[in-house]
């Protein structure tokens, strides 16, 4: 069996960040492990922030990006509120 690459997958949801809360038919995209996909990310969180739908503190905005475009997008997570990113395998 080959070896499973991951892709990351963007979820608006509760403050609490509950399971049950995260639907992936609202946003309905999935982003690769690439610097292309990363930065269109990048995109997505900059939006949901515009339209104030996620929250994030002007001073942790740069540790979001950074986290998302270079290093562990599911640690930009914690600094995210109303929003989550989760890592799922993909074959």
């Amino acid at each position: 069996m080959a070896k499973p690459g991951k892709v990351f997958i963007f979820f608006n949801c509760d403050a609490q960040k509950s399971e049950a809360s995260m639907n992936i038919f609202y946003n309905r995209a999935v982003y690769k492990d690439t610097k292309t996909s990363r930065k269109n990310l990048w995109k997505k969180i900059k939006e949901e922030y515009g339209a104030e739908r996620i929250q994030i503190a002007p001073e942790n905005l740069k540790a979001v990006e950074l986290a998302v475009t270079e290093g562990d997008p599911v640690k930009a997570g914690d600094f995210i509120q109303f929003g989550a990113i989760r890592e799922v395998e993909c074959y």
